[in-house]
């Protein structure tokens, strides 16, 4: 069976200090599975990773509405994640799609902020492991694999996990062409 992503949208939320594959890796899995992708952040122009990688933001997260895409990406990188999950417009976002049941993705630290919209209590998740005493401290079922999908939450670890991490994102949105 052949899938398409043609009729999806997915908004990849992050500020600058970010894991740069763990942007670019799930972004070119979604965009060449057909789905329309936006940088949404609390930065004004543009990005820059932690390793130099920079890319225009497409939507500032003060405008953006989760209503207006199916599927959430959240990479990781210290900076990124401790910078996003202090931000009240990055948190009622994030808070908007797991109040939907929407998909969402987090790799490696992009879980802090599942903490502060409340999303992880009850849910099995894994992430970078610096982050256990933190997800457990908030009520998730903190787990060591490569990839989990439990019920709208894909996680994954670090950078070495994207090809999983890719190929679960694909399939969670994926319906038949």
């Amino acid at each position: 069976m052949t899938t398409t992503l043609d009729d999806r949208t997915v908004a990849f939320l992050l500020t600058d200090g970010f894991e740069d594959s763990e942007l670019t890796s799930p972004w070119a899995a979604v965009e060449d599975a057909g789905a329309r992708v936006s940088l949404v952040s609390p930065a004004d122009i543009s990005v820059r990773g932690e390793h130099g990688y920079s890319q225009h933001v497409d939507l500032p997260v003060a405008t953006a509405d989760a209503a207006d895409f199916d599927a959430l990406v959240l990479p990781g990188g210290v900076v990124n994640a401790d910078d996003l999950r202090v931000d009240p417009d990055a948190v009622a976002f994030v808070r908007g799609f797991v109040e939907a049941g929407k998909p969402i993705a987090v790799i490696c630290h992009g879980a802090w902020i599942l903490i502060e919209a409340e999303a992880v209590a009850g849910r099995r998740i894994t992430s970078f492991p610096s982050l256990r005493t933190d997800l457990r401290n908030a009520g998730a079922d903190w787990v060591d694999e490569q990839v989990v999908v439990d019920g709208p939450l894909i996680s994954s670890r670090t950078p070495d996990d994207l090809p999983a991490f890719d190929e679960a994102l694909v399939r969670a949105l994926a319906t038949p062409a």
